[in-house]
């Protein structure tokens, strides 16, 4: 058993020094386009399904709570948390459509919306994207090796270098704290 613990950690390990040389770049644009965001007064919004709801989730609460230093409270909104929407819409149209029906509800130009999909082909994620374009918000899209259909729906994508699930997934909250961390710096020169 230590030996399986030993492997999935050094796994991890592997995945995420190959991120850090192949998306330094494209997470430091997204803290950049995260950073203009809510320094215009405009809101992040976030989707995703399972795990990545759960991330999305996580990260709205860093961002209106705090990260790491007692500030104001930032305008993020996790899409994956009001059942009565989710149901409802997944109900009365299709569960392809429960990101894109709120996501044209709330959603304004300047805004950003961070998709996360480890396959980059979740189809309820994709048409939230493809929505929020439409409306002038920009997409930062998390997905892992080769972006899936996300990749053309995005202005910012970060591509973990993994198929791997559980190891695109720790990376991915690895990637959006750091991404809340050089905001918040940035925003209040912390």
């Amino acid at each position: 058993m230590k030996e399986d613990i030993r492997a999935r950690l050094l796994k991890s390990i592997d995945v995420k020094v190959k991120t850090a040389d192949q998306c330094a770049e494209a997470t430091a644009q997204a803290a950049q386009i995260l950073t203009e965001c809510l320094r215009g007064g405009h809101t992040v919004y976030l989707c995703g399904n399972g795990g990545s709801a759960a991330d999305c989730q996580h990260i709205a609460a860093e961002l209106v709570g705090r990260y790491r230093k007692d500030r104001q409270a930032l305008a993020a909104v996790a899409l994956t948390t009001d059942t009565s929407v989710i149901t409802a819409v997944a109900n009365d149209y299709d569960f392809e459509e429960v990101f894109a029906r709120q996501v044209s509800a709330l959603v304004k130009q300047g805004d950003c919306l961070i998709a996360l999909s480890t396959s980059g082909q979740s189809v309820n994620v994709q048409k939230a994207a493809a929505v929020a374009r439409s409306l002038g918000a920009v997409v930062i899209a998390l997905t892992g090796e080769g972006g899936g259909k996300l990749r053309e729906l995005s202005d910012c994508l970060i591509a973990v270098p993994s198929t791997d699930t559980p190891r695109v997934q720790e990376t991915h909250i690895t990637l959006l704290h750091i991404i809340c961390e050089l905001a918040e710096k940035s925003l209040f020169q912390v």
